[in-house]
């Protein structure tokens, strides 16, 4: 017994059913999930500041309090846009795990910016996803700009990264004028496909700022000195020429 195929007009009716129902139920902007804990309800920020006044108390002049819906769209958008919603919390007295702890996790700040996920999926990164630091480690969160010692001033945000790399601070007597223009000019903080997460992976990171010219064929001059025969042997600090990348105390051409 043959089955009967419906016609086809009524298939092209249930197409055009389908494609409207998926339209109307995409969304046409991104849309950003706050941290889940099952089971709780959203209070709004105000009933945080009841408890954690030190954290709300300069939130308005924070880079992260820029960045909020008006009007009712706002109802839900505050502290538990990073920390979940906090109706657990409040009623079990502020006990532990019942709340979102972007410290303890980098998954609420992932939420946001997604590339750093992927940055820090690379090779070389910041022991970020191994627990020993997280993104509070360099980032204000809570209050002023985002990152710490002055948000794009490269000058003063170096400081973050003097906090732990003091051996790279100096004072030295012969510096290397690169550290004037500020660490992320040799390096990407949150990751990178090279070793000491440099944003280049051989001497082309150095000659970027240190031009090679030509007096003569075959002759390849760098700083008024000939390196024709020194370029093949490696990076510009790995071959044994310039060693003190960050500054030298003892040697004009940053040797140690």
């Amino acid at each position: 017994m043959k089955t009967k195929r419906p016609p086809l007009l009524a298939l092209l009716s249930m197409a055009v059913v389908l494609v409207t129902a998926i339209s109307c139920g995409t969304a046409s902007r991104t849309v950003v999930v706050p941290p889940e804990v099952p089971g709780a309800k959203f209070m709004g920020s105000e009933s945080c500041a009841q408890c954690h006044a030190d954290k709300t108390k300069h939130f308005a002049s924070s880079d992260h309090a820029r960045l909020k819906a008006l009007g009712e769209n706002a109802a839900n958008v505050g502290c538990e846009s990073c920390h979940g919603a906090a109706s657990i919390h409040i009623s079990s007295g502020g006990a532990a795990r019942t709340i979102v702890n972007p410290r303890k996790s980098p998954e609420a700040c992932y939420q946001c910016h997604v590339d750093k996920r992927g940055s820090f999926s690379l090779t070389h990164h910041h022991p970020l996803i191994e627990g020993k630091v997280s993104c509070a480690d360099c980032h204000n969160p809570h209050e002023g700009r985002a990152v710490k010692g002055g948000g794009t001033s490269l000058a003063s945000s170096d400081e973050t990264c003097f906090k732990c790399h003091t051996a790279q601070r100096g004072p030295f007597v012969f510096e290397h004028e690169a550290l004037r223009e500020g660490c992320q000019s040799c390096h990407s903080p949150h990751g990178s496909v090279n070793q000491r997460m440099l944003t280049e992976r051989n001497q082309l990171l150095c000659l970027k700022c240190h031009f090679q010219t030509q007096t003569a064929p075959g002759k390849i001059i760098i700083g008024g000195h000939e390196h024709t025969d020194d370029l093949p042997r490696g990076t510009c600090w790995s071959s044994g020429c310039h060693e003190a990348v960050h500054g030298s105390q003892i040697n004009r051409s940053l040797r140690f």
